[in-house]
């Protein structure tokens, strides 16, 4: 049998060195700007259609399984690719290097927007940039909905679960930020409970969901921030962008550790440097706590992927069939939908100055009437920013 044909978590006959492994997936996490879909079509590129390292039916459920984990699904996906070749050293390995490289860029430009007083130009970038991420969240959010809306089924009754779960989500990250995750857990369990009522679901598996809820972290510090990385990592589910409306009130409103424009600019750097988008829990940390801020947010947010994929790789098979994991994504992904679309209003009222409507107006062109991509639209708009600092409008 070829290593393209062995099922998952079967040992490969030739293992893949460390050497190529960290060559490979550092070269990625340098070139993968453009977010979870250009990672997996790299991923694919190299292990699949390249390499032939592992076969293509296996590494569409290795996406099917890290999309129902919370967390970077990429990110997760990179994980399980280097796990698959070379085991858990692997797995950590490429991980790491996947990571790292935009880690580094991250908190060198964050050093610079951050700064006490920067220079007018980076000022001006970082409002202009900051000013299409609403845009960039509502655009995040629409690319969820078919495969959604397609999960809930077709009855009128599911539905219009799915507008309620998505209405919810949307209010609660519009308005109540820090107690997100409760309502995004809630959604997902009244649909569990609702498709055990009516049968949906089989009782071979059970599924256990837990979280940690109330605020014992109000006292700040680095405790507080482990408490926001640790959110995003391991209860953020839906992808990377929503992270925004789980960290923005921490980060501005109860521990005020940056302002909403800072907020904005944290958001774009995560979406213009390349890696995981999850790395904008980096320039939170930074703005938190300097380097050590940063790398500490870095590691707790990151450090559930590793788990999930280490742990649970050799299991990915049961993580997919299970039916209450499945019902739980069914009624927790419409609120994600509707949370990251809610966190646009929140972003939006973050704007500093009038000059920034004019740049979102402009974001939206780009990205819903030209459907021009979302990295291009960041650099385009902070180009602006930087013309209009340079010719002397407040920013």
């Amino acid at each position: 049998m070829s290593a393209t044909e062995e099922p998952a978590g079967a040992p490969l006959k030739t293992k893949v060195s460390l050497l190529t492994i960290t060559k490979e997936w550092t070269r990625l996490g340098c070139i993968g700007f453009g977010g979870p879909p250009t990672h997996i079509a790299l991923l694919r590129q190299m292990c699949v259609e390249e390499r032939n390292w592992i076969g293509a039916s296996e590494f569409e459920d290795g996406i099917a399984a890290t999309s129902l984990l919370p967390g970077p699904a990429s990110t997760q996906l990179a994980i399980f690719c280097a796990w698959r070749l070379r085991g858990p050293i692997g797995g950590i390995l490429g991980g790491i290097c996947f990571i790292v490289p935009g880690l580094i860029l991250i908190l060198c430009l964050s050093a610079a927007f951050l700064a006490r007083h920067p220079p007018t130009w980076i000022l001006g970038a970082a409002a202009g940039a900051g000013a299409a991420v609403p845009a960039v969240a509502i655009h995040a959010a629409r690319g969820f909905v078919p495969a959604s809306w397609k999960r809930i089924g077709s009855s009128a009754s599911q539905r219009s679960r799915w507008i309620t779960y998505g209405l919810l989500g949307g209010a609660a990250a519009a308005t109540i930020g820090p107690y997100l995750v409760i309502v995004l857990l809630a959604c997902g369990l009244v649909e569990v409970a609702l498709r055990r009522e009516r049968g949906v679901e089989n009782s071979h598996h059970g599924m256990v969901l837990g979280a940690l809820v109330g605020h014992g972290v109000a006292a700040g510090g680095l405790f507080a921030l482990a408490w926001v990385a640790f959110k995003v990592g391991a209860l953020s589910y839906g992808g990377g962008f929503v992270i925004v409306p789980l960290m923005q009130h921490d980060a501005v409103t109860t521990y005020h550790w940056m302002t909403g424009g800072q907020f904005l600019d944290a958001v774009a750097l995560g979406q213009v440097t390349p890696g995981p988008v999850v790395l904008t829990t980096a320039v939170v940390g930074y703005a938190a706590s300097g380097v050590r801020g940063g790398l500490l947010a870095t590691v707790i947010s990151f450090t559930p992927s590793f788990l999930f994929v280490l742990l649970g790789g050799p299991r990915f098979d049961q993580i997919r069939s299970n039916s209450g994991i499945q019902s739980f994504l069914t009624g927790a992904g419409p609120a994600v939908i509707g949370a990251i679309a809610g966190s646009s209003i929140p972003l939006g009222l973050a704007f500093q100055h009038d000059s920034q409507i004019p740049v979102l107006a402009g974001a939206v062109v780009w990205l819903f009437a030209l459907r021009r991509g979302v990295v291009s639209g960041l650099m385009f708009a902070g180009g602006v920013g930087v013309l209009l600092a340079l010719s002397g409008v407040p920013v």
